[in-house]
């Protein structure tokens, strides 16, 4: 009795309700608030017995079904006894959590309202396998984990049916570790949770959310290919637009935000982490709820009413996942069950000193299956189009940011983590193997590891593509040089085709380039303030014009001024500048003009897609090259003038006749000079840059042009 009133029993089912130590129809109760309690059976009440400190005793005989109900003097309740209902999970599911291969660990863990008995409630499971004892606590009980003791399982799970709760109401588990007090710690696999900053887990209401993807479900394979255009608009749901100084909810950007993106001409969007995490200046990047969409924003079905809108206007949904790290927040995985149970141990390979945050033990079967499990979720229960993958190459390495005696080698010596490429291999093999047709996995991997995108039969990594970060930095860096030292300094937007076609790559132009002093887009450019639209009119240019799929964070396209601020909305009013205005119309055309020709996009991974005319015209600072698609599709021509000099230029060309200008940069609806080639040039025979025609054109300072041959009707 003195381990039940004191919280220490380990073991409740065989102290707690008619089984006492073996004794069928023995009953013992527990309720603190309770000076009296009576057992009421079909064939009539029966008193208990006070034993002091809320404990109650008596003998049911063969009365197998009753209820209690309690009283304090001044008032009474009934309730079903929690420790009269058996176990629900089977051996199949705790075999499969022991093995590390539960597919579907989201179904079997957590909390799950349920009729069990006939009786409706909950059915909570956790693992905690170096627990003393496990409770459930929330209000139902006053927080007091004397009074849900769950029933320890095999593969370290506990469980227990909780009769009479529903959903909605908050919830954590109470952990007594084998040394030290208990800790109050959220649901792992909870799927909703308290609006932050509080942190408890929220019993959730069974899906209601009904689809009407159907038609993009069926063709999104297509979308999402090698060979598709994609252009991908990255938003943070918190700072992309406020209403009445507050975000946007799901439901409220399954219009806005989608309408927005679907008018600028996006093919996809990319949500940053949704899984719930606490700190809101982290932008989602340490969640502690991997299973919880963030509950700032409404709940998992009002997220799954904005991917479905999103379906039905012909746009995909990525979201970035998380699973290189997590927070040290005391209700959340650190030191779990009072041991490292999903960190390691060691600080040299459990913490990363750049967040101060805490690593995975990939090498443990079940923190692996945690993980793996959960891209499964996401990508099925939420209808994702796919997952970027946030910090690969943290994950890759050992050394990962560290002095040379701050890492442990691997067990051959070396600096690859062996256990994080294993994991990183059987996600990819899983999300394309078992999760929904057509999806995708995109891989932030800032090294040159080789095979990122390489099938894993084929020894790679098993990612659909990979952000291409050495791009990026090498192209920033030159377009914020003034443009008189750009000549020194040309091979910075050249080398990228040196290695473009080893993986299959997306240009990020992300939220990491416009943030902690970076400045935004539009502050990197040099020169006056017309100047400086013009240079990033034309960078946008020479982005859409290369090869890879193209990713531009939000704000971007409208040239906001200063940098991201995760607390406040875009500056939208900037769009009533013509400037700002026009260059938001150059996005949206590049975006029509990329899908609209396959040149631009089929062969975006395949070197026979792309040919340089001249990249050599470092002292003018001018590039130019062709893209080409697969037989029958017209090629298109680029041509980069990144000094503020107008050039009259012979651009080689693989075909005579006209050539329509197709977009360019300095035109007056973008805020441009409306310099040009009035529509066309025309190629004509003499062999010039190796190519067999060429054309005299006109290249506006600052400026980027597309032409096509026109077809003749």
């Amino acid at each position: 009795m003195a381990d039940i009133v004191s919280g220490r029993v380990a073991d409740a089912f065989s102290v707690l309700g008619p089984r006492h130590r073996g004794r069928p129809g023995h009953l013992v109760v527990f309720d603190p608030h309770a000076a009296t309690m009576i057992a009421l059976t079909p064939s009539g009440p029966v008193p208990l017995e006070p034993l002091g400190d809320g404990v109650f005793a008596g003998d049911l005989g063969r009365r197998r079904k009753y209820r209690l109900q309690g009283s304090d003097g001044a008032r009474q309740w009934e309730f079903d006894d929690p420790y009269r209902f058996g176990p629900l999970l089977g051996d199949i599911d705790l075999h499969l959590i022991a093995e590390g291969t539960h597919r579907q660990l989201w179904q079997a863990l957590g909390a799950h309202p349920r009729t069990h008995d006939g009786v409706a409630g909950v059915h909570f499971a956790v693992w905690a396998p170096n627990a003393r004892r496990v409770s459930v606590v929330g209000p139902f009980n006053a927080w007091d984990g004397r009074r849900a003791v769950m029933r320890r399982r095999g593969a370290g799970v506990w469980e227990i049916f909780l009769p009479g709760l529903v959903p909605g109401e908050p919830y954590k588990y109470e952990i007594l570790p084998q040394h030290g007090a208990p800790v109050l710690k959220a649901d792992p696999l909870a799927t909703r949770t308290e609006v932050p900053p509080a942190t408890a887990s929220i019993i959730p209401a069974p899906q209601a959310h009904r689809w009407h993807d159907g038609a993009w479900m069926a063709e999104r394979a297509g979308r999402n290919r090698r060979e598709a255009p994609i252009s991908i608009y990255e938003a943070h749901l918190g700072s992309w637009r406020h209403r009445d100084g507050r975000a946007l909810t799901y439901r409220e950007a399954a219009l806005e935000l989608v309408d927005y993106a679907h008018d600028m001409g996006f093919t996809h969007l990319e949500l940053m982490p949704l899984a719930e995490y606490p700190f809101g200046g982290s932008w989602g990047y340490q969640p502690t709820g991997m299973y919880a969409p963030t509950s700032r924003f409404g709940s998992p079905d009002d997220l799954r009413a904005l991917i479905d809108a999103a379906h039905q206007k012909g746009i995909g949904v990525l979201m970035d996942w998380v699973p290189a790290h997590f927070p040290t927040d005391a209700h959340g995985l650190a030191t779990f069950d009072g041991t490292h149970l999903y960190e390691h141990s060691d600080p040299r390979e459990g913490f990363h000193p750049d967040w101060n945050t805490l690593i995975y033990n990939l090498g443990r079967r079940e923190v692996k299956n945690y993980l793996t499990a959960n891209a499964l979720y996401w990508l099925k229960g939420f209808h994702l189009d796919g997952l970027r993958v946030d910090a690969v190459a943290s994950m890759l390495y050992r050394d990962y940011s560290r002095a040379q005696d701050q890492w442990i080698p691997n067990k051959d010596g070396g600096r690859e983590n062996h256990e994080s490429i294993a994991f990183l291999q059987e996600m990819n093999v899983l999300a394309y193997g078992e999760g929904p047709q057509g999806l995708m996995t995109v891989a932030e991997e800032s090294t040159a590891w080789p095979g990122v995108t390489r099938p894993v039969h084929d020894g790679g990594l098993g990612f659909g593509f990979k952000w291409n970060m050495g791009w990026m930095n090498d192209t920033l860096r030159y377009i914020e040089h003034d443009p008189i030292h750009r000549r020194h300094h040309h091979d910075l937007m050249t080398f990228g085709l040196v290695y473009g076609f080893s993986e299959n790559y997306i240009l990020p132009i992300s939220h990491d380039e416009v943030v902690h002093g970076k400045g935004a887009m539009l502050e990197k450019m040099p020169g006056s303030p017309a100047e400086k639209l013009a240079n990033l009119r034309a960078y946008y240019g020479f982005m859409w014009g290369h090869p890879g799929k193209k990713l531009l964070f939000m704000g971007c396209e409208i040239a906001q001024g200063r940098e991201w601020n995760h607390d406040r909305e875009l500056d939208w009013g900037l769009l009533d500048d013509p400037a700002h205005a026009g260059l938001q119309r150059l996005v949206r055309d590049l975006n029509t003009l990329y899908r609209a020709h396959p040149a631009l996009h089929v062969l975006d991974a395949d070197p026979a897609g792309f040919q340089w005319i001249d990249r050599e015209a470092r002292a003018e600072s001018v590039f130019s090259w062709l893209r080409l698609g697969g037989a029958g599709q017209p090629p298109v021509a680029v041509a980069c003038n990144f000094t503020p000099v107008e050039r009259r230029w012979t651009l080689g060309l693989p075909q005579a006749g006209r050539w329509r200008e197709v977009l360019n940069t300095d035109a007056a609806l973008y805020g441009g000079g409306n310099r040009g080639n009035l529509g066309a040039v025309e190629a004509l025979p003499g062999a010039h840059q190796g190519q067999p025609f060429a054309a005299q054109i006109v290249l506006p300072p600052l400026s980027t042009l597309f032409l096509t041959p026109e077809v003749s009707r």
